[in-house]
């Protein structure tokens, strides 16, 4: 098999197989497809009626799973769809009855792969935080070398859209929770942890069930496979017990011998210097450190030379909605973090700025934002937004920090702007530290609409204006 290729049409690994796919989504219809191509007879549902009439379309049968026993090999769920907790889906409880095996896409991809006679790398990268930055710095610098390879999961595009790649081809993986549940037979050769808070709890109980569910990244590795472990929260660290691969400790903030850290924006290893990352304008912060020390340590895994890996580096673009410079009007930068949806990441981002107006809000986490109270410092003024804006608001002013309600993005962004514009400071950064369901229909929607309006403003010459 060539480096990026597609078998023949002969090639029907699921041949024989009967495999539901239920949530019929951006990666759930795909998924279908293409398990129908190679071989599989492929029953399909969705809750959704306009879903469903797709499926229809594209000549899938509709079998509502909460009509009687799953009659199927196995259920290939949406990774959003809960099996378990808060309480399981009706496929998931038939499944269950039936004993059928809930699975995620990487799985089947995994399969093929090893179907077709390669041995391509899986490559697995999770967290709750920067596993998408990684994810895409870690493929760049592959590029770069002259690696082939195919990045998607989470991430996007999903797993059954990849490319298919031969034994000297990487598949570069976001894994979230959710789907690493729902693994079961793939090894990565890598596997990456960056580090570990609160985030989920409803869909895995408690943080054990959290944990434990990250910790399935490190499932299935043999000796001769690597375990990349963040160092900068206990968490993490403590998944370093009982690791079958060979451990790369990593950290954003302080030296690990034996391992790959960040100080100083120097990043290093035992051998010196890897890269400056003060030549690296798209990875601020101590935060996109340790993306970078995770990316880098997993790339001389591989046997990626170091030059290699500090082009890589350097020539990042970074990703859309991850403290995305969106605009520089009048000396006061405009960042959108609009990804940050939980404290832990928005307070990554705060800290990488002397001086924010901070435009936060949303629907919060469990906690709120009383866990960012050590970055409060660097808030000149605080623009509230979403559901729990007035909740944050009063966090904010039980400890002194001026700021105000502005209910919504539109809102906000002329308060913000006129408050740095004041002098207040030269930056205005989104970062909500909350999810966004409550006014878009995501984090991407919130961000897109946030660059939007600071172009708006950008062409109606405010700097001039000021």
């Amino acid at each position: 098999m060539n480096s990026a290729s597609r078998p023949g049409t002969d090639f029907r690994p699921f041949a024989g197989q009967r495999i539901a796919v239920v949530g019929l989504g951006r990666a759930g219809l795909p998924a279908a497809a293409r398990l129908r191509d190679w071989g599989a007879e492929v029953a399909c549902w969705d809750d959704g009626a306009p879903a469903r009439a797709a499926a229809e379309t594209a000549g899938f049968v509709l079998r509502d799973p909460s009509q009687g026993r799953l009659a199927a090999d196995a259920l290939l769920l949406s990774p959003g769809i809960p099996h378990t907790l808060p309480r399981p889906h009706p496929a998931a409880a038939a499944a269950r009855a039936a004993g059928v095996p809930i699975l995620c896409d990487v799985e089947f991809l995994y399969r093929a792969v090893r179907a077709a006679g390669s041995q391509a790398a899986f490559l697995g990268i999770t967290g709750t935080n920067g596993k998408s930055t990684t994810t895409a710095l870690l493929h760049h610098i592959l590029a770069v070398a002259g690696r082939v390879s195919e990045v998607g999961g989470n991430l996007g595009p999903a797993a059954l859209g990849l490319n298919m790649l031969g034994s000297e081809g990487f598949y570069t993986l976001e894994m979230s929770s959710y789907s690493l549940e729902r693994i079961a037979s793939v090894g990565f050769k890598v596997g990456v942890m960056l580090n570990l808070s609160p985030d989920h709890l409803d869909r895995h109980g408690s943080m054990a069930g959290y944990a434990a569910a990250k910790a399935n990244v490190f499932a299935r590795q043999g000796r001769d496979d690597f375990a990349v472990l963040g160092q900068d929260d206990a968490l993490s660290t403590s998944m370093a017990a009982g690791l079958a691969a060979r451990l790369v400790p990593i950290s954003g903030q302080r030296p690990i011998p034996g391992g790959v850290w960040a100080a100083d924006r120097s990043l290093r290893d035992d051998a010196g210097e890897i890269a400056d990352l003060r030549q690296a304008p798209a990875l601020p912060g101590s935060h996109n450190a340790q993306n970078a020390a995770a990316a880098a340590a997993t790339a001389l895994a591989l046997g990626i030379g170091r030059a290699a890996i500090a082009a890589g580096l350097a020539s990042f673009a970074g990703l859309p909605h991850r403290q995305e410079l969106v605009g520089e009007i009048g000396g006061v930068r405009f960042i959108n973090d609009s990804k940050a949806t939980n404290a832990d990441s928005a307070a990554r981002a705060l800290a990488s700025y002397d001086r924010v107006v901070w435009i936060a809000g949303g629907t919060g986490k469990e906690g709120g934002i009383e866990s960012l109270a050590p970055q409060f410092g660097r808030i000149a003024r605080a623009i509230l937004i979403g559901r729990d804006g007035p909740a944050f608001a009063a966090t904010l002013a039980a400890h002194g920090v001026p700021q105000e309600v502005a209910g919504t993005l539109e809102a906000a962004l002329p308060a913000a702007a006129a408050a740095a514009r004041g002098g207040a400071a030269p930056v205005v950064l989104l970062s909500p530290a909350a999810a966004s369901w409550d006014q878009f229909t995501g984090f991407d929607a919130r961000g897109d609409r946030f660059r939007a309006l600071v172009q708006a403003m950008a062409a109606a010459d405010w700097g001039r204006a000021a």
